[in-house]
């Protein structure tokens, strides 16, 4: 048995109404990056950075989306703070796959695995913004049968010399991508909120990044899914990546130690935290301080 794995929700990169602190509205490169380190430092297993190319002015406020506007472009920003950090993962949370063809994606990110020493994590959804999809040309109805090809089309592309494949929306051959990904086994974490989005992370995945979802609703759905086909076959590790918001490990020690263990319960074995601050400083003292909790948090 370990102790629980942490990831960071980024500050700065993203500026979502509902979550933001008033300094990341206005973060600078010197402030993100003090944090990055920080988690580093602490031995924090990922970071993240979220994608919207363009998001439709209606969508930025509205009344049950609220997406924000603020997206800064993950591969530069994760290539950025790759130069930054040294052992700390690099995970897309998430690319919208129908957003981007697949060997663009196994060349662009590729291309960081190589320049930061093998520590890309692709978190890939299918995406719900029609509008998005609309002004990027990219279809939307099938947008679900065709992210399984593309995962098996990326699988199938990454860390290739000489990448092959045929399917029902990829297909490609006779050409060369370099450079690549360090190996040929990508790690592929599945998002999204549904039964149908942790189907798809079990048969294609490496992992699931569920969202909006309370613990007896993952706790449903991750039990359904152990009784189902294709849960005894699914890749090693398999990795739940759940998400606790409005940490205190400063202030409610305690009651971050319950919410980080019944997150535990549900199933889950990293758990992606944004902690309550009002600063860059503040933020990395909460850090210090959930790290240490962490610790004490049995994983099987």
């Amino acid at each position: 048995m370990t102790g629980l794995r942490l990831g960071l929700l980024t500050p700065g990169l993203s500026a979502n109404p509902r979550v933001a602190r008033e300094w990341e509205l206005t973060a600078t490169p010197d402030q993100i990056a003090s944090v990055a380190v920080a988690a580093d430092r602490l031995g924090f297993h990922h970071l993240t950075c979220s994608e919207h190319v363009a998001v439709p002015a209606g969508a930025v406020s509205s009344a049950g989306t609220r997406r924000g506007s603020r997206y800064f472009d993950p591969a530069v920003s994760l290539g950025w703070i790759a130069a930054t950090t040294e052992r700390i993962r690099l995970a897309t949370n998430v690319l919208v796959a129908g957003y981007h063809h697949p060997l663009r994606v196994a060349k662009t990110y590729g291309t960081l695995d190589v320049l930061s020493g093998g520590r890309v994590v692709l978190g890939v959804g299918v995406g719900s913004l029609r509008e998005e999809f609309e002004l990027l040309g990219a279809p939307f109805e099938d947008r679900g049968a065709r992210a399984d090809d593309w995962l098996r089309a990326l699988r199938a592309a990454w860390g290739e010399d000489e990448p092959s494949y045929d399917g029902t929306d990829y297909r490609f051959d006779g050409l060369v991508v370099d450079p690549h990904a360090t190996t040929t086994e990508a790690t592929l974490w599945i998002g999204g909120r549904t039964g149908r989005s942790l189907r798809r992370a079990i048969e294609l995945g490496d992992g699931w990044v569920p969202f909006g979802l309370r613990p007896p609703e993952l706790a449903d759905l991750l039990a359904r899914a152990a009784d189902g086909p294709g849960w005894d076959g699914r890749r090693t590790p398999f990795e739940v990546v759940l998400g606790a918001e409005e940490v205190d490990a400063v202030g409610a020690p305690d009651h971050t130690l319950e919410r980080l263990a019944e997150l535990v319960e549900v199933g889950a074995t990293v758990v992606t935290v944004r902690c309550v601050h009002d600063s860059p400083a503040s933020l990395v003292e909460q850090l210090e301080a959930v790290v240490e909790l962490a610790a004490t948090v049995e994983v099987t």
